[in-house]
């Protein structure tokens, strides 16, 4: 089970990596070209450069007018074994015959007033349909008349009548469900913070095993984020309604609460987790700082520009599991306060300073209350920074630097060969290729599914540079940040497992 929605996980973030970029574009072209930023700063009124900044913020809208067929290719991708290329365009052309189906099945029994949106939800089942689909059918012989039609070619054709079958499925099954989301959404709206509070809580402490990925998305797009009437469209989906009212030039007024699910993200990710490096860096010996200096500060600066936490988690995570606890308790009071104080600044993947100087200065604080932030931040940064130095100080926490058999004379492989050598030292590691089932990246973790555990060699993951490596049922996780991938794609390809 843990490996299913580990996968599930990782193929969410293949579709999720494009929302930074698309969030890029539509941030600076809807801020820039909107009538108060342009009477608020005179030399943005020029043609030629209002005519660029609407092209971007037009090409940033694209992407999340069309989230739900790209989760359904980038599932599709993500969930595949093998020929990725064909799992992604049998992905596509089945998302949309599903949402042909149900719109002419609208069209003739209910009226062409009628909708139904099943946003994230529907791209979930297609892809992940197309995926098994392509997983068990893509080398499949048929017989010698219909010879043109096999192997890879079948898998768009199975996939397109499959879809058919999901849409006449959805057109029966969904307006229920679709309005019981919409109870839902309006439960947790009725919660107020305490609800947020939860929601803020559970998804940091899912993101320990990198379950959190099959979280936020059913906030970030469907019924369960608010349901919010922007320009004349019915919009569902926290982040959804915020990108419409961003390309919206007449909204005016503070941006939607559906914001709340992720305002609480940069009071921890800015100020909190660099508070914690600082008191985790301060909390070791003063021998060993030197050394271990360039760790916290490379860990903090990441977290406070990009909102990517996992350097700096991982540092406490796996020696003190319960100060990771305390950690994702402090996350969820985050979200709780932010939500009292209004403060309504939305973003396209995390909470570091990009997104919040995007989303929340250049918005104008009289739509984000992003001014709010800084005192706020700051007094975070002094509640994290008296925690973690109480608890690794009083519990003598093994951190990065605690203890002098850390600092061992013996050289790190890091950095000192090639990637294809380093790949072969991981894959010998894992026991070779009759060990290895699967070999997946997300945007910081190398996933590998073993087939037995005990033939693991966990220190030749830290000598390549890991800096965590922890066992799932069934694998391994090894963080090696953003060289995760490319050791995912080498060691795939070394096998042969890349076609």
């Amino acid at each position: 089970m843990f490996k299913k929605f580990s996968q599930l996980g990782r193929a969410f973030m293949l579709p999720i990596a494009i929302l930074p970029a698309a969030g890029l574009l539509l941030g600076l072209g809807g801020a820039l070209t909107n009538k108060s930023a342009v009477a608020a700063y005179p030399f943005l009124d020029q043609p030629w450069l209002q005519t660029i900044l609407s092209v971007m913020s037009f090409a940033g809208n694209a992407v999340f007018a069309n989230l739900a067929l790209i989760f359904a290719i980038g599932i599709a991708v993500g969930l595949a074994k093998g020929d990725k290329g064909t799992a992604g365009l049998a992905g596509g052309v089945a998302f949309l015959v599903y949402t042909a189906t149900i719109s002419g099945l609208l069209e003739l029994f209910a009226g062409k007033d009628a909708s139904i949106d099943t946003g994230v939800v529907g791209s979930i089942v297609i892809g992940g349909t197309v995926a098994f689909l392509h997983n068990r059918y893509r080398k499949i012989e048929l017989p010698q008349f219909l010879g043109f039609f096999g192997g890879s070619r079948f898998i768009p054709i199975v996939s397109s009548f499959s879809a058919i079958a999901i849409g006449c499925v959805f057109y029966l099954i969904w307006p229920p469900i679709q309005n019981g989301l919409v109870v839902v959404g309006q439960q947790i709206a009725q919660m107020g913070s305490i609800g947020t509070f939860f929601y803020g809580f559970l998804l940091r402490l899912t993101g320990a095993v990198g379950l959190h990925h099959t979280i936020y998305p059913m906030f970030w797009y469907t019924s369960l984020g608010g349901v919010e009437t922007v320009a004349g469209q019915s919009i569902a989906g926290a982040q959804n309604i915020f990108f419409a009212q961003l390309a919206d030039s007449s909204h005016t007024g503070l941006f939607t609460y559906g914001t709340r699910f992720f305002a609480g993200r940069f009071a921890t990710m800015m100020f909190g987790l660099p508070a914690a490096c600082y008191a985790m860096y301060r909390a070791i010996p003063k021998e060993n700082r030197k050394k271990n200096g360039g760790l916290y500060f490379s860990g903090a600066l990441t977290s406070f520009l990009t909102g990517i936490t996992e350097p700096i988690e991982y540092m406490f995570l796996f020696v003190a599991p319960w100060l990771y606890v305390i950690h994702a308790f402090l996350d969820g009071l985050s979200f709780y306060f932010a939500d009292i104080l209004n403060i309504r600044i939305g973003n396209s993947f995390s909470g570091g300073l990009i997104d919040f100087l995007l989303f929340g200065v250049l918005q104008g604080n009289d739509k984000t209350n992003w001014l709010k932030v800084i005192p706020f931040g700051i007094a975070w940064a002094l509640i994290y920074f008296f925690v973690f130095s109480f608890c690794i100080k009083k519990f003598r926490v093994a951190i990065p630097g605690m203890t002098e058999e850390e600092f061992s004379d013996e050289p790190a492989d890091f950095g000192s060969k090639t990637l294809q050598e380093e790949s072969w030292q991981i894959i010998e590691a894992l026991g070779g290729d009759e060990n290895i089932e699967t070999v997946t990246a997300c945007a910081t973790r190398l996933r590998v599914a073993v087939k037995q555990g005990e033939k693991v060699q966990q220190s030749v993951f830290k000598r390549l540079g890991a800096t965590a490596v922890f066992e799932v049922q069934g694998g391994i996780q090894a963080v090696f940040g953003g060289k995760a991938d490319l050791y995912s794609q080498e060691i795939n390809q070394l096998l042969g497992r890349d076609d």
